[in-house]
């Protein structure tokens, strides 16, 4: 069953609950009506009607190796607490954008690699537990212009991703929201970063081990064939 949704009427619902947050998260200047839509999966629960209980929002930018259905199974995984499944930014995008904190918090693992660091989350694959969304206070006080504010003051943050950089700030404060996808479920193919002053590191950050499920060719990288 498909169903076809307007999308200056996801806007105009959209965009009272966003707006705080796309002056800390958006490329432009201001703060644009038609922005809202890259926020969409931060507030998808709010207008997705109640009987739609979860969803999987993911970019066009992708190539699937393996059955759907796969990825849906991943909702059985999510620990109790967890709202949203998304999988761990593969380029030290945000060891850049949290430059400021990083320095006056010297031991912080905020922008570290993995294993043990935090390089912050990709929204190219979202697997979003509306129910678990809705009946979250915690996730529901983070919508809150106050909080946000709060939160993007304490870690100098202003980025340009949309959602991407919301789940990123928030899961530096509250990893308990996030189930982790592996690498295999979004590997991200763009090496933007380690031509732009990040080569020394961004290995940390690229490798994925294990056989990949989806390939994302983020930043216009082509996608291997098969």
């Amino acid at each position: 069953q498909v169903i076809v949704h307007d999308v200056d009427e996801l806007t105009e619902q959209l965009f009272p609950i966003v707006e705080a947050m796309q002056k800390h998260f958006s490329a432009g200047s201001g703060t644009y009506y038609s922005d809202s839509i890259f926020f969409l999966s931060v507030a998808m629960h709010r207008i997705m009607p109640k009987e739609i209980k979860q969803i999987i929002q993911v970019d066009l930018d992708l190539k699937y190796k393996t059955n759907i259905q796969d990825l849906f199974d991943e909702f059985n995984n999510f620990p109790e607490g967890a709202v949203i499944g998304i999988a761990r930014e593969m380029q030290p995008v945000y060891r850049h954008t949290f430059w400021q904190y990083r320095r006056e918090n010297p031991q912080t693992k905020v922008g570290d690699p993995p294993p043990d660091g935090l390089p912050g989350f990709n929204s190219g694959v979202l697997l979003l537990n509306l129910e678990a969304m809705r009946q979250s206070k915690l996730y529901n006080q983070l919508l809150e212009p106050a909080m946000v504010q709060k939160l993007t003051e304490k870690y100098h943050f202003k980025g340009h991703l949309g959602d991407q950089d919301f789940f990123t700030m928030v899961g530096m404060e509250h990893p308990e929201l996030f189930h982790v996808l592996d690498c295999t479920w979004n590997r991200q193919l763009c090496t933007w970063w380690r031509d732009h002053g990040y080569s020394d590191v961004f290995d940390q950050y690229y490798q994925c081990e294990g056989e990949v499920k989806i390939y994302h060719g983020n930043c216009n990288t082509p996608i291997p064939e098969d």
